[in-house]
């Protein structure tokens, strides 16, 4: 049976909605019938897709022209809510890029509105699609419990990333944005439900806000005994030395991503890098009669791991699979609102210096 081409709207044309568009643009699928930007970046992503594509300045003058299956909303997250609930109110389905609203009673909103109208609706959770990332969170699941997290993305930001991070830090601090990835890998690796959470944060710099932090560090504990913590930092000032961990321990052992050539330096700020894991690192604590360790560590390479746009490519075929094959998305959603409640709840904790009890 021929499936039906679904034609998208690309809303967003900066580094994920370009992604997101080259993905469209590649897949069978799907049909682009415009792109949306205020700014230059629509006609930049147009020539590097060959030209020919529709050019819209507004989002909503571009939904009565294209009348669209499916809208893919890559804007700043304080936008996220008005598009993708006016898209699903006029039978659209839905890509939005993490993290779903700025508040988490506006992602709830988005979710009703899905459901109220029977659309699919995927949160761009790009980890999740991930063959690497997926070994990393199967493996930890046999270190016992409780497990201990640490993970971290900052980023020496300059030029474009810092024009791209202070717009970002109008509307949501880092540990917001970026966490919402982390806390929902966190909650994979433990089943458990978080109770707890803490953070602290810094403001290093006069061009964002006056209430908001371009530097976080938030600690999380689950109901099982597991902690986990995440720290994430933007701007130029910010330090590249161990700026990318990712690791788990746990009774039986640690598991490790190990990115030589991504976690190098002046590498914290690409998007390519940010995804990327090279090699998993896996240490098991037996001990022999003489208190060795009874196991040598195992390197698992994964140099043949997706690239950024085969990644992408895999997220909007799952959107594709979704919409054709009438995909339950619920804990999808779910998954989707918990993190980023958890995420907002550790920015509460930095704003007013307390523990916030889940």
């Amino acid at each position: 049976m021929t499936r039906k081409t679904i034609k998208i709207l690309v809303v967003g044309c900066g580094n994920m909605g370009a992604s997101h568009a080259l993905a469209y643009h590649q897949l069978d699928g799907y049909e682009i019938v415009g792109l949306v930007s205020g700014g230059k970046t629509k006609e930049i992503l147009n020539e590097k897709l060959g030209g020919g594509y529709a050019l819209y300045d507004d989002y909503y003058k571009a939904m009565d022209a294209t009348h669209p299956d499916a809208v893919s909303i890559s804007t700043y997250p304080d936008t996220h809510e008005t598009f993708a609930i006016d898209a699903f109110e006029r039978g659209c389905h839905v890509f939005v890029e993490k993290p779903l609203a700025d508040t988490v009673e506006g992602a709830i909103r988005v979710v009703n509105a899905a459901r109220k109208n029977n659309k699919k609706l995927v949160v761009g959770y790009i980890l999740r699609h991930h063959p690497s990332w997926e070994k990393f969170i199967e493996m930890s699941q046999k270190l016992g419990k409780p497990l201990v997290m640490r993970m971290n993305l900052n980023q020496q930001s300059e030029g474009k990333m810092w024009t791209l991070h202070r717009n970002l830090m109008k509307s949501l601090s880092p540990i917001v944005d970026c966490g919402v990835h982390y806390i929902d890998v966190m909650c994979q690796m433990t089943r458990s439900k978080p109770i707890q959470v803490y953070a602290i944060g810094a403001r290093l710099t006069e061009e964002i806000p006056a209430g908001n932090y371009n530097y976080g560090n938030l600690q999380i504990r689950f109901e099982d005994g597991s902690v986990g913590w995440y720290e994430a930092g933007w701007g130029p000032m910010v330090s590249e030395t161990a700026f990318f961990i990712k690791d788990v321990f746990g009774p039986a052992g640690s598991v490790s991503i190990v990115a030589k050539e991504a976690g190098g330096s002046g590498k914290s700020d690409s998007i390519e890098s940010h995804t990327k894991t090279e090699s998993l690192l896996f240490h098991r604590s037996e001990l022999d009669k003489n208190e060795k360790f009874a196991h040598d560590d195992k390197w698992i390479d994964l140099k043949d791991e997706p690239d950024h746009n085969a990644l992408c490519k895999r997220e909007q075929e799952y959107f594709l699979q979704s919409i054709h094959e009438d995909t339950d998305l619920s804990n999808h959603m779910e998954d989707a609102v918990n993190s980023l409640r958890i995420a907002f709840a550790c920015d509460e904790s930095v704003r007013t210096g307390k523990v916030v009890t889940l």
